[in-house]
């Protein structure tokens, strides 16, 4: 596959090349499209920390409950995207314009799973 790949990658260089136009550099990947543990690292972790019990400065500081708690993980699926998609209080910005209603779901769905590594 890496064979193919380059060689597709060669005859689009060589026609770029041939053509005299400027390449248009691709666009970063859409948060929809990411894998759901860098977009949770990226946008939660900060509070959250890696595994999800808030043991970071941040979420020391916010007094935020442990995700994998039985009690927040009572809340339906629903609350979760709601949470992610609308914020929460002061403390959590809103990300449902950046990631959308699929990655929104995809984050609930995998700060779920972090209760099951406690």
């Amino acid at each position: 596959m890496k064979v193919l790949s380059l060689s597709i990658f060669g005859v689009i260089l060589a026609a770029w090349a041939m053509s005299g136009t400027a390449a248009v550099p691709a666009s970063p990947p859409a948060p929809a499209q990411q894998d759901v543990k860098e977009v949770y690292l990226d946008k939660c972790a900060v509070c959250h920390g890696e595994d999800g019990a808030a043991q970071t400065a941040r979420g020391k500081k916010l007094k935020m409950k442990d995700i994998r708690a039985a009690d927040v993980q009572k809340q339906t699926q629903a609350q979760w995207v709601d949470a992610i998609v609308k914020g929460v209080g002061q403390d959590m910005d809103a990300y449902g314009k950046e990631l959308g209603a699929e990655m929104s779901r995809k984050l609930a769905d995998y700060m779920r799973e972090l209760s099951k590594k406690k």
